[in-house]
């Protein structure tokens, strides 16, 4: 197996473990998220955070990664203006924090490590 076949396989596997949560108290609820999220993915969070627009990237970031249960986005895109000029700061920011940190531990033994 080639090397970028390899290097596609585990993120495969990284991406296909179960779904990680966050407890959000003020709101009332629970938000789920995938560990890893691919460049293609995240490319308009990179872009916002390059330009210096970082409020605007975590508020990307949430909208983009933000799941119920099953998987579905709890978020639209125009779901954004409402976060970042009416919803606490603070909020988001532990949030997007958590699924940072959260998404920094992937599980090695579901990758045979």
């Amino acid at each position: 197996m080639s090397v970028i076949n390899k290097a596609a396989e585990h993120f495969k596997m990284i991406v296909s473990q179960d779904m990680k949560s966050v407890e959000v108290p003020e709101w009332e609820t629970t938000l789920f998220f995938k560990a890893a999220v691919s460049f293609a993915a995240e490319q308009k969070v990179i872009a916002l955070h390059t330009e210096g627009k970082q409020v605007d990237a975590l508020c990307e970031s949430l909208v983009n990664r933000a799941c119920d249960a099953e998987g579905k986005r709890v978020f639209t895109n125009a779901d954004k203006v409402t976060l970042m000029n009416s919803v606490d700061p603070a909020v988001i920011l532990r949030i997007v924090n958590q699924m940072n940190a959260l998404s920094s531990e992937v599980d090695e033994t579901d990758l045979g490590n």
